[in-house]
């Protein structure tokens, strides 16, 4: 089962508190692995602007603004722009099934400055990593639920309300979700 381009809900009874009501997009996956964005957990004190002066890139006055996500607890010093398909770096945007982009290179944060590029957009710190067969467990164990994810849940809705609607897409109610994993 391909998971590239689909969100993986956390269930409450995820024992990792990184990943506690965490919403994460999977970027890629194959037999080797997989890679994925926490699109719902804002780092707080970090902008767009605090990172392009932290690159020595000039923000412009056209600069969005542009929060910052912890986008997982691997390589949390490399950054990741996800992004819509309005942008792509021909060499450098990995393109994400559903209509999604992923860059992590400064061409993407240049254009952000001059207030071009990609029209929706996330950044995050870091990423989500699993090896291979690792995810698959996780979910098979009840750590995660899965549904499709549409532009208007990862960029559109408020990242304190992004579990949630999750949640909602597949018709369930975070009331209804037991802690405790079961097998028939």
């Amino acid at each position: 089962m391909d998971l590239t381009g689909k969100l993986l809900i956390a269930m409450p009874a995820m024992g990792d508190p990184r990943f506690e009501k965490a919403v994460v997009l999977i970027c890629a996956h194959s037999d080797e692995g997989a890679m994925g964005l926490i699109i719902n957990k804002p780092t707080g004190e970090l902008s767009l602007k605090d990172m392009l002066e932290q690159l020595s890139i000039e923000a412009g006055p056209k600069t969005r603004e542009i929060g910052v996500h912890i986008g997982g607890p691997v390589e949390t010093g490399r950054g990741f722009v996800l992004h819509s398909l309005d942008y792509v770096s021909f060499l450098n945007t990995l393109r994400v099934e559903g209509g999604f982009g992923l860059t992590a290179t400064l061409d993407v944060l240049e254009e952000l400055a001059e207030g071009k590029g990609p029209e929706q957009a996330i950044l995050g710190l870091g990423y989500a990593g699993w090896g291979p067969g690792q995810l698959e467990a996780e979910i098979a164990q009840n750590g995660w639920l899965t549904c499709d994810a549409s532009a208007e849940l990862v960029f559109a809705t408020a990242d304190r309300d992004k579990w949630q609607a999750a949640l909602r897409s597949l018709g369930v109610e975070a009331l209804m979700l037991s802690p405790e994993a079961g097998h028939a």
